[in-house]
């Protein structure tokens, strides 16, 4: 699973980095920080992805 990151629709809410704080970080300036890039969710996070996605309150994250 890959996760597709629309930067320009992200508000900075930080739900995703409530449930997936491995994979989503809200920096110092409200900026999403998407930690694995183009890498596959690891095995261990996928429900924590899905969680992040479903939770995104701008639809600004998305399942590739």
């Amino acid at each position: 699973m890959k996760i597709l990151v629309d930067y320009d629709r992200c508000e900075g809410h930080g739900l995703c980095a409530e449930q997936a704080p491995a994979i989503f970080e809200i920096d110092d300036d409200g900026d999403l920080i998407y930690h694995l890039g183009d890498a596959e969710v690891p095995e261990a996070e996928v429900d924590a992805a899905h969680r992040a996605i479903a939770h995104c309150p701008v639809a600004a994250l998305r399942n590739a």
